[in-house]
């Protein structure tokens, strides 16, 4: 073991508390405690400068003998020996409940064997051996500890436990583990012990932020867990947390994290954050970047979390309407007028808010409340790339996606105000639409060009081009600019069937001056027909597949 290992272990805290133990025997009296309880990491984790840490490092490593190798034999002795203090200190504190005095010395011997345990972490191979002697159960009844520095020693010992890196070097094993642990409701657990951590004490703020690493490393490991986890509490936690209101931290920014991550994961959460008002929650928070920019790196990293929360969100129906209640579409155009940080993520929000057939009522609503002034600015000049949001290419897809649903979704007096914002300054709209045409079309040729070289390789190798690679080339296609070339030709027929005669001879002016082609725009939308629409409603599909042909054969 060399001086790096030895520095990173923190070996300090056995030592320390040896000599907290000394000093406690030699007092008269023992002075009363915060909580009930003997408050032992208050004693491991003050000390000493990192100068002395050094010197006591070496001195410990020229002292202390060869460490042997741990094995099955060595690790079920440990296990046995963790046991017995365990139940030592049950004992203890049942004995002599109100005099801490009598049962620290049991207290301190568990949170030594604690910090021993982490050598566990090097040998994930063994992990096995923790189910078998049923120590995951045991630890995680000590989450629920009164001393809440036991609590904070076991989440630490579970977040090394469970790094992801350690747990897919022996996958098997590993699955073992996290099954014990989720069979043990490990989330309701956290989330129990998290309920009555103080994060203004800095050893309890890490308590926090272990925690949050211990369920992002499970859900990293088994995604499907996301909805189980976010069930037992969690999802309820993270909202606490998200709006409490304290400086910026980064606990706060982690709650976003796994907030993100959950969402992401889980329809069942989107609609869970739906019914805990999580949409207002979100709203609320992000209501802040409204006129003000974050204040830093992580804040701004903070606030990019929200926005994705909310888009993650919005792809339940249901929220969309609570989305619409709680005038989160008033707040996106707010922002895109005030041009912060925050305008380029409003874009992409409201492109999740209008998307598809249930996006009709934010469409119709949008138009209501103006939002037509502010989008079409930026469909004629593209903002620039922020330190946060989308790229330039994104925010095209997102204004011509928002601009394509309104034309989907509005009717009446809405669709026809949309429908003349293409007559207005002498057609520059259709002018702009077309120029994004050719500039996408470039694109895909571009990218269809390497596809075809790629295809002519694996033919000269003796390879066939399968159905699975032929939809990795289209979404490679899509990736490249197709989608928004789809976008943008959708919109080029609904205003062409739709809108005055002049736009369409506008367009089609313009398609003889660049040597454009109908034939082409055509192919594009008869190929977006063919891949569009959602599995779960062939009906739906259909309709909007047989929509969009009858526009083809109009133009």
């Amino acid at each position: 073991m060399d001086v790096g290992e030895l520095l990173s272990y923190k070996p300090d805290k056995p030592e320390v508390i040896a000599r907290k133990r000394q000093e406690d025997e030699d007092r008269e009296e023992v002075p009363a405690k915060r909580r009930r309880g003997a408050n032992v990491a208050s004693g491991a984790n003050s000390a000493v400068d990192g100068s002395s840490d050094t010197d006591k490092v070496l001195q410990m490593m020229d002292d202390a003998p060869d460490a042997e190798p741990m094995d099955d034999t060595s690790l079920k002795k440990m296990l046995l020996q963790f046991e017995k203090r365990v139940y030592k200190n049950q004992e203890m504190r049942i004995k002599f409940p109100d005099l801490p005095e009598k049962f620290m010395e049991s207290e301190l011997e568990l949170n030594d064997m604690l910090q021993q345990m982490h050598v566990i972490a090097t040998v994930p191979d063994l992990y096995h051996v923790l189910v078998e002697l049923h120590t995951v159960r045991s630890l995680l009844q000590l989450l629920s500890h009164e001393n809440t520095d036991i609590s904070i020693a076991v989440v630490d010992l579970m977040q090394e436990l469970t790094d992801v890196d350690t747990l897919n070097e022996s996958e098997e094993d590993a699955a073992a583990l996290v099954d014990a642990m989720l069979e043990g409701q490990i989330t309701a657990m956290l989330v129990q012990n998290l309920e009555r951590l103080d994060e203004t004490v800095k050893e309890e703020a890490d308590g926090v932020s272990n925690t949050l690493a211990i369920i992002e490393n499970i859900t990293e490991f088994r995604p499907e867990t996301s909805s189980e986890a976010a069930q037992q509490g969690l999802l309820q936690w993270l909202l606490k947390r998200i709006k409490m209101k304290m400086p910026f931290d980064a606990n706060k920014l982690y709650a976003s994290e796994i907030m993100a991550i959950l969402l992401q994961n889980s329809d069942e959460v989107r609609q869970l954050l739906g019914e805990l008002d999580g949409i207002d929650v979100l709203l609320q928070q992000l209501a802040t970047y409204k006129r003000h920019d974050p204040s830093g790196k992580e804040e701004l990293e903070y606030m990019e979390n929200l926005f994705n929360c909310m888009c993650s969100a919005l792809m339940f129906s249901n929220n969309r309407a609570r989305f619409l209640r709680g005038e989160g579409l008033q707040l996106m155009n707010l922002m895109l007028r005030e041009k912060k940080l925050s305008r380029n993520c409003a874009i992409k929000v409201l492109n999740h808010s209008m998307t598809g057939v249930d996006g009709v009522d934010n469409s119709q609503k949008f138009i209501d409340i103006l939002g037509l002034r502010t989008v079409f600015p930026l469909f004629m000049k593209t903002p620039k790339t922020a330190k946060a949001g989308p790229s330039s290419d994104e925010l095209e897809e997102h204004i011509c996606s928002i601009i394509a649903s309104l034309l989907r979704n509005a009717h009446g007096t809405q669709r026809q105000r949309l429908l003349s914002k293409f007559q207005e300054n002498d057609h520059e709209k259709v002018e702009r639409l077309m120029e994004l045409h050719f500039k996408y079309l470039d694109k895909v040729h571009q990218c269809d060009d390497q596809i075809e070289r790629e295809k002519q390789r694996l033919k000269h190798q003796g390879e066939d081009v399968d159905d699975d690679m032929e939809d990795e080339f289209y979404l490679k296609r899509l990736d490249s600019g197709l989608f928004t070339l789809q976008l943008i030709d959708y919109i080029m027929l609904e205003i062409s069937a739709s809108g005055a005669p002049s736009v369409k001879a506008r367009v089609m002016q313009i398609l003889n001056m660049r040597g454009g082609s109908i034939k082409v725009i055509r192919g594009v939308m008869r190929e977006y027909a063919g891949n569009i629409g959602d599995a779960k409603d062939p009906a739906a599909r259909e309709a909007e597949q047989s929509r969009i042909l009858q526009l083809v054969d109009k133009f």
